[in-house]
């Protein structure tokens, strides 16, 4: 967790939210079906946005994801290799 966002997961705010959207949600991931434990904001929360209730509270900017679709939603789509592709023995980005 990013120090700037503590305070605002710590609050009893967030935690009704995002008690009500697994509730809601019937506490299965969105994505796979599996158990969902994270509710992840659709569009990510910053210092600028996170004090804005209609972002970092708003259930239609909620996704209850599993730990696995969570760390996909926010590793994968950084990571430099993408689905389909890996580095070789020696270092070099293939298409598999």
């Amino acid at each position: 967790m990013k120090p700037w966002a503590k305070k605002f997961y710590r609050s009893a705010a967030w935690q009704k939210a995002r008690q009500a959207y697994i509730i809601k949600r019937y506490g299965l991931c969105e994505r796979c079906g599996q158990p969902g434990v994270i509710v992840h904001h659709k569009i990510y929360l910053t210092p600028k946005n996170i004090n804005n209730p209609s972002i970092a509270l708003n259930d239609k900017n909620f996704e209850l994801l599993c730990k696995d679709c969570h760390n996909k939603e926010h590793f994968e789509k950084y990571s430099a290799t993408r689905k389909g592709f890996a580095f070789d023995s020696s270092g070099n980005l293939i298409h598999r």
